[in-house]
């Protein structure tokens, strides 16, 4: 259980809460990086005590103005204020007590966990705390926040994607800030991860300070926010405070249309779950260790979903199904158009195999930080496109032009770094380059992980396209809104195996929740189950 009296020299700041005193004022702020015009006159202002979030479609610039809060990025123009103080470096962002998680998991890899917490809280040449302190107080605050024990005397590294996200999360707590800065904090967490960080952020707010969130997961943030500041193409359009925090409107003001229909699409609920010819199948996989033996069987035509709680083997039985990790025991085998049978045990066969994987971690396992956009999009795609030896790139240019209209790329020219792209449009174009291979099979690891609401509609429209070709689909995410209406089934994992199936009419939240806390029955009281666990 989380201890609400989370010790972080926190004290002090409960007073500013009752003055309600502005923290964060930025007024008619413009940056831009080289052609790209981020931000085109955005302003933005929280008060302390309060859980303000920034939404806005992928490119709108909401992360631009989380750096320029934080002291990383100086604006061209327009003027930023923190608690009174003119922020134009992270170290005085610091000292001001700016402290923010960003929207990718950074960590030391080679330090230790409890490193990685203090990596900056400490002077330069001496330790203000040994570092026997150190480690206690990291292995308290990561267990209050993770909700289970950690080693932090451990190599960072040995954690999974949402672990090492929590080692972010606590490095920003431990620095006693007045403004807090969560980047897409939540979208490496799972339901109860996410539960856990919300209780977090009323916490802060409780005691005074300022809580900026930028995040996609709009559906959520209607349930705790106090104010939300709307971007669009580099301006701010609108704040919505209290009961107008509303899914609909927030969409509205964000992409400018009026919105009728919910996150995940509705028009798809195929009656016949694919056909009968059988893509996808593995017998007795075991892709966890202890883990029991699982069964698995994915159709042609057919869109099936995985889901879970953090540390299920979900994931892991997803990369083993496409040869990312070996198997601990049992088979996997994909079957061709032809009717023949491939064996897949590793990354190589897989793709032999015509059998796609899509990661939702894109700075570690997608994109090549050193690359254009376009060498990132193009690189599988080289060895269908050469004559003698030489590549085509006028047809793999013309691949990209596609690819970018279809999912509406946000990008500069195509020779421009990938890193010069949002966080959503990198996304885009890690999924372009595998749906432009014409796979058989496509497993998806969370990948609209980070982007916004019509992105995914965009992927889920080339998903349906794919299903309705005969290709097979999984699709992994940890949230449940985007596997109800796109999905025919869904995969429940529980303790590394496959739990049980969701069908037809009962993929619903509280079905496939009540799976993900080991009970497929529906009278199961999921909102005990998840205060619980906090």
């Amino acid at each position: 259980m989380v201890n609400e009296d989370l010790n972080l020299d926190s004290a002090p700041r409960a007073m500013v809460a009752e003055n309600h005193e502005t923290a964060v004022a930025i007024q008619d702020v413009k940056k831009s990086f080289g052609e790209t015009q981020a931000l085109r006159g955005a302003s933005f202002s929280a008060r302390a005590g309060e859980i303000h979030a920034i939404v806005g479609e992928n490119g709108s610039g909401k992360s631009t103005l989380a750096k320029i809060m934080s002291g990383i990025v100086l604006p061209d123009e327009g003027s930023v204020d923190i608690h009174g103080h003119h922020v134009s470096s992270p170290a005085e962002a610091l000292k001001t007590g700016v402290a923010t998680v960003f929207q990718e998991v950074l960590v030391a890899e080679g330090a230790s966990i409890s490193d990685n917490v203090f990596i900056g809280s400490q002077g330069v040449w001496r330790s203000r705390m040994s570092r026997s302190e150190q480690h206690r107080r990291a292995t308290d605050v990561l267990e209050q926040l993770m909700g289970h024990s950690v080693d932090a005397s451990a190599l960072v590294e040995t954690l999974s994607l949402a672990d090492r996200q929590w080692v972010t999360i606590a490095r920003a707590l431990v620095r006693s800030p007045r403004v807090v800065i969560f980047d897409e904090s939540t979208a490496a967490l799972d339901l109860s991860g996410a539960a856990r960080l919300y209780a977090q952020m009323e916490r802060l707010r409780s005691e005074g300070v300022c809580v900026v969130i930028v995040t996609h997961r709009i559906a959520e943030l209607t349930t705790f926010a106090d104010s939300a500041t709307v971007l669009r193409d580099g301006i701010d359009v609108g704040i919505l405070r209290g009961s107008e925090i509303t899914e609909s409107r927030l969409i509205e003001l964000m992409t400018g249309v009026k919105e009728r229909s919910g996150l995940a699409p509705q028009s798809r609920r195929l009656s016949k779950g694919g056909t009968a010819d059988i893509v996808l199948q593995a017998a007795g996989l075991v892709a966890t260790q202890g883990a029991r033996p699982s069964d698995f069987v994915l159709h042609s035509g057919e869109i099936v979903g995985f889901a879970g709680l953090d540390g299920q083997g979900q994931a892991e039985f997803l990369q083993t199904l496409t040869g990312v990790r070996q198997a601990i025991n049992g088979e996997v085998t994909a079957v061709a158009r032809t009717g023949a049978a491939h064996p897949i045990s590793n990354l190589a066969e897989a793709i032999a195999a015509n059998v796609s994987y899509i990661s939702g971690d894109r700075r570690k396992e997608g994109i090549f930080p050193n690359l254009s956009i376009i060498e990132n999009f193009g690189m599988p795609l080289y060895r269908h496109h050469r004559r003698a030896g030489v590549i085509d790139r006028t047809a793999i240019s013309a691949r990209f032009d596609a690819m970018s209209k279809t999912l509406k790329l946000r990008a500069g020219a195509p020779s421009n770094p990938i890193t010069s792209l949002s966080g959503g449009n990198q996304q885009k174009v890690l999924i372009g380059r595998e749906l432009a291979q014409d796979p058989q099979v496509v497993a998806l690891n969370d990948p609209a992980r980070g982007v916004d609401i019509s992105t995914k509609r965009e992927l889920y429209a080339q998903l349906e396209h794919l299903a309705l070709e005969g290709a097979g689909i999984i699709y992994l995410s940890t949230e449940i809104d985007e596997l109800i209406g796109l999905c025919d089934r869904v995969a429940v994992f529980r303790d590394g195996a496959l739990l049980g199936w969701v069908t037809g009419d009962n993929i619903t939240s509280d079905r496939i929740l009540a799976g993900m806390f080991g009970h497929l029955e529906a009278d199961f009281d999921v909102e005990k189950a998840l205060v619980e666990q906090q």
